[in-house]
């Protein structure tokens, strides 16, 4: 925990040059916003008709994390098995990694029947979210931002933490493929007219003008809490990181980051410990337990 806090703290020392580098309109340099840092911005316009389609910083990131989440899985999945009563470090992390996604994600959520289909889509997608908002924690030069290089004309980014998470685009693309397979896999067990039956609770037959919406605005209701969860955690914490470094510069007061930098590094290394693997963990359990309640209605 010792080392973690002196890296947050030596990470956060790096951070003032993303203030510092915000761009200027003549004379006049504008003043440091926190919300700035949210905007993807259009690196590579892709226009087709109303579809936009263009490499931004949030594309960047998803890229990255797609290749971080195979380097990883490999890394930890293909250790080499040691002798018996003889474990790497390697190899126990990655049977650490395995037997939260089966025991704790699919097991707990999946019927034991669809297991074997489902666990490599919820395993992928609970480490694929744990990397992606892992690596938003991580200064990288991928902002909007540039700075000159000292006595120099070379101009490069600036260093920035940016969660792709925190873009409600990318939270509802993940939730919006859970959707979609929960409901393919309900009608492919179940057949359409069982599985919609299924939706409508054992109640009067007075109040199912009632309950009939209540319940297919329930079904819709889980596409969002999925996204905006994540979004909203992922979001807020980055914005609280962000503006109590961006107070030093709001309040042009240096005195000020004898307070806001220990702050800022409170919540960066919470957020890191505790917030980044809860959320990831939490979306992968409630797509396995959308999924698997898809599968078996009646549990």
């Amino acid at each position: 925990m010792k080392r973690l806090s002196a890296l947050a703290l030596m990470l956060f020392l790096l951070l003032p040059q993303v203030a510092l580098a915000s761009s200027a309109t003549g004379a006049e340099e504008e003043k440091f916003n926190p919300e700035h840092d949210f905007d993807p911005g259009e690196w590579i316009p892709i226009h087709l008709g109303p579809l936009d389609l263009s490499i931004n910083k949030t594309v960047a990131y998803l890229i990255l994390g797609t290749i971080v989440t195979i380097a990883l899985g490999l890394f930890l999945m293909r250790a080499r098995i040691g002798p018996k009563n003889e474990v790497g470090r390697r190899q126990a992390v990655g049977e650490i990694v395995y037997d939260i996604a089966q025991t704790q994600v699919a097991e707990q959520g999946l019927p034991h029947k669809a297991i074997g289909r489902w666990f490599p889509y919820v395993a992928t997608l609970m480490l694929f979210i744990w990397v992606i908002n892992m690596i938003g924690f991580i200064p990288l030069p991928l902002s909007n931002e540039r700075f000159t290089v000292p006595g120099t004309s070379l101009e490069l980014p600036t260093l920035a933490i940016y969660a792709a998470t925190s873009s409600i685009s990318v939270t509802l693309a993940l939730a919006l493929m859970t959707w979609t397979f929960t409901h393919i896999e309900g009608i492919r067990y179940n057949g359409p007219a069982k599985y919609f039956k299924s939706w409508i609770p054992d109640v009067p037959k007075a109040i199912l003008p009632l309950i009939v919406p209540l319940e297919i605005l329930g079904q819709f209701m889980r596409l969002i809490s999925l996204s905006v969860r994540l979004y909203a955690n992922m979001l807020a914490g980055h914005m609280l990181i962000l503006t109590f470094i961006g107070l030093i510069f709001v309040l042009e007061n240096l005195a000020v980051a004898i307070l806001a930098v220990p702050a800022a590094a409170a919540f960066y290394v919470f957020e890191v410990v505790i917030v980044v693997s809860i959320q990831a963990f939490i979306f992968a359990a409630l797509s396995a337990i959308y999924i698997g309640s898809a599968i078996e209605p009646g549990h």
